[in-house]
């Protein structure tokens, strides 16, 4: 009940954090969407842009040589001192975007301003975006008829280019694609005729697909970049949630340490007055210092002789749980009988069978084998189990122990009773450390619950079994099975191998 507060203390200081937690994501979110110049959050624009330079530099050679071919390819109807001209200045306004892209590619994304860079780029990019314009300048210079075809195609090798480089960030698509559409356009709409107004739509229409297409590539990558933000949050989550259950799980260990260390202590500590206690009440139940005056003095006597015993068998179970659960139980193992120490059990159990009225049945297996184990473990199994069958079976009950052979070559001992049973659901009670099941809170020969725990730690440590079979008002069937690996006769005899012939010669 101490300890009723404290947790409640741990829960609400969980909930503190987790709250806490939840507004400062809460608050960061708010905040990135502030400062973000694409109102989604400031971290995505970075990575936007970070995108955006990388596909800048990474074209900027492709884009040159591109730009050469057209110039080469118009130069056969156009001077080549404008082609050349033309080519030059789309090529150092398309060094200039790729130096900014270059100087953005050495910024630090903690001193990134979204804004600021933005606009660096849509200002380099309608310089861009003029240079390319010029192309419609060629009819000036040059006959119109045989030159739009080779216009129009210029300019939807331009805004393609240009859409799917700089497709992660949209205004500076724009800027790259929408004057070279619009001079072009303006340039064959102004020289009339049915194929240059339908090679103007074209463009337009070129210039509208390719920037609807550019705006579906941001989307994606925006939504790429936002899944990856998720993933990576939750692997940090769930990072910070294994160390926050590592650091968990150290405390109670070392609670749990602690918890044994005291436990082993106090009942080191108890069990000495105990046994001063214990002895003093036989000495005065059994009157060896002679007759009591008041005869009542020999119950009360006998009184605190057997609440004293009740108490210490509660102090050595404890004592044991507490070193199995501290891994300080070690097994004394040597050769031992099971038919033997059961058979020891019984003779003891069955003085107090015989006071309640019930029927002790023994069966044993022919020809049992020894086994190796502890002695003092092994006889503390069964009494636990002989004094749970005993204890919940009714008066003129019956209680069977078996000791026999296993199906897999080992050996059990299975206690049955005719008892009220364990309903199924408290079944997981019963075998828990203190746990007590609704029978054993109503009578009054009630335990500490730790008996059959106890049993469960002895057969893990020799490597074995425990089973509890239970049915309401048909009885209780305990099975504690040993491995063939410790029955003695399943270890293979050490044969010494021979020659046939052995010569021995003696020299000297």
């Amino acid at each position: 009940m101490a300890s009723q507060p404290a947790v409640i203390d741990d829960v609400r200081s969980q909930m503190g954090r987790d709250s806490k937690r939840t507004a400062q994501k809460t608050v960061l979110d708010a905040r990135q969407r502030l400062t973000s110049s694409s109102g989604t959050r400031a971290d995505f624009d970075f990575e936007l842009m970070h995108d955006y330079a990388q596909s800048r530099l990474n074209a900027a050679l492709p884009m040159a040589a591109i730009v050469a071919i057209l110039g080469i390819m118009a130069s056969f109807w156009v001077p080549v001192v404008f082609t050349t001209l033309w080519a030059g200045l789309v090529t150092l306004s398309l060094l200039i975007v790729a130096l900014m892209a270059q100087r953005f590619k050495g910024t630090e994304a903690a001193k990134f301003n979204a804004s600021q860079w933005t606009a660096t780029f849509v200002a380099g990019e309608l310089v861009y975006g003029l240079a390319w314009s010029l192309l419609a300048m060629f009819t000036l210079v040059a006959p119109a008829d045989a030159l739009t075809p080779v216009m129009f195609a210029m300019v939807l090798v331009s805004v393609a280019a240009n859409a799917i480089t700089t497709h992660t960030l949209p205004p500076a698509t724009l800027m790259s694609t929408l004057p070279v559409t619009l001079t072009v356009s303006g340039n064959l709409i102004a020289l009339g005729g049915t194929l240059n107004y339908t090679l103007a739509a074209v463009a337009i229409c070129g210039e509208i697909f390719f920037v609807y297409l550019a705006r579906q590539m941001h989307g994606t990558e925006l939504e790429t970049i936002s899944h990856q933000a998720e993933k990576d949050a939750l692997i940090s989550e769930l990072e910070e949630a294994r160390h926050m259950s590592d650091e968990a799980r150290r405390h109670a260990e070392q609670a749990n340490i602690a918890k044994s260390q005291f436990l082993a202590t106090m009942s080191h500590e108890l069990r000495t007055p105990l046994n001063a206690i214990i002895g003093f009440s036989e000495v005065l139940k059994s009157e060896l210092l002679g007759p009591h005056q008041v005869p009542q003095y020999k119950e009360y006597a006998g009184d605190i002789h057997g609440s004293g015993q009740h108490l210490l068998n509660l102090i050595n179970e404890l004592l044991d749980l507490s070193r199995i659960e501290a891994g300080k139980y070690e097994l004394n193992e040597e050769v031992v009988s099971l038919v033997d120490i059961a058979e020891d059990c019984r003779r003891m159990m069955e003085l107090r069978a015989k006071s309640k009225g019930i029927e002790l049945v023994y069966n044993v297996g022919n020809n049992l084998p020894k086994l190796w184990g502890d002695e003092r473990a092994i006889r503390q199994v069964i009494l636990n189990l002989l004094s749970n069958a005993i204890k919940f079976t009714p008066q003129h009950g019956k209680v069977t122990l078996v000791v026999t052979r296993s199906g897999d070559g080992g050996q059990f001992i299975s206690v049955k009773d005719n008892g009220p049973g364990i309903p199924e659901d408290e079944i997981e009670t019963v075998l828990s450390s203190f746990g007590q099941g609704s029978l054993a809170q109503k009578t009054a020969e009630q335990g500490a619950g730790l008996g059959l725990p106890i049993v469960q730690k002895i057969m893990e440590l020799h490597q074995g079994r425990f089973d509890l079979f239970s049915k309401l008002r048909f009885g209780t069937e305990v099975i504690a099975t040993f491995p063939r690996a410790r029955v003695m006769d399943a270890l293979a005899p050490v044969v010494e191998k021979r020659n046939r012939l052995e010569i021995f010669s003696e020299a000297g």
